[in-house]
Formats: structure tokens, C-alpha cells, sequence
């Protein structure tokens, strides 16, 4: 599978990678949302689950000026600076299919992972 590199926009370096397949699918699931053209993904990272830390994404209308924004195409992929530390060189890919369905981050910084996939430390 192809992996797009993420681009940078703003003053800080972008550190997260969206792969065609997630730009997608949040592209997708954006076309359902009321006032999508306002929205973009944030992907958070927030202290709880098995390991020590969780994955969060949702969307959201408001960035804020230390925000690492990523594009792909019409679909930007924000990341707060504090989750930034925690994520940096990690792939968000969507996987279709029977098994393991969904947003999946691939995390190079996490030690450990829990089985469920979305805890890390």
C-alpha cells in the first residue's frame, strides 16, 4: 500500500503520516457530517487504557495556532502540540475488511501496546 507523506503547514514540522486509504475514509465520513467543510480529524492522544495512553480522534472545527496540521488531498489531519510528543512518525491507516476494520495507528514510539490496539505507552 502506498503511504502518503504528510504536509507541512504552519511554522511546525508535520509528524503524523495519512495514508490514501484513511484520507478516504475521514473523507467519507465527512461528506455525512453537517457543515463538513468547517470540520477536519483531530487525533489526540490522552493519558488512560491499559498501557498508559489512548488514541482519540473526532471531528473537530478549530485549530489552534500550535496545531500540526497534516493534508492529504481535501482532508486535513490535525494533531494538538501536547499529542504531538507521543505520536510523531506514526501512520494513520483505515483497513476495510472482516477483521481489524477501522483507523489503525501505527506507532514507532510506542514500547508496549495492548491487545485491543488503541492504548500504548
Amino acid at each position: 500500500m502506498a503511504v502518503a507523506s504528510a504536509i507541512k503547514i504552519g511554522r511546525k514540522p508535520s509528524s503524523i503520516i495519512v495514508t490514501p486509504s484513511a484520507a478516504s475514509k475521514v473523507a467519507e465520513l465527512l461528506a455525512e457530517e453537517d457543515g463538513a467543510e468547517s470540520l477536519f480529524l483531530r487525533v489526540a492522544v490522552k493519558p488512560g487504557g491499559c498501557s498508559g495512553f489512548s488514541y482519540d480522534m473526532f471531528f473537530d472545527s478549530e485549530i489552534a495556532d500550535d496545531d500540526i496540521v497534516s493534508e492529504l488531498g481535501n482532508v486535513k489531519v490535525v494533531v494538538d502540540s501536547s499529542s504531538i510528543e507521543h505520536i510523531k512518525g506514526s501512520t494513520l491507516d483505515y483497513k476495510d475488511g472482516l477483521q481489524g476494520a477501522g483507523f489503525h495507528i501505527s506507532n514507532p514510539n510506542a514500547s508496549r501496546t495492548c491487545g485491543c490496539g488503541s492504548s500504548f505507552s
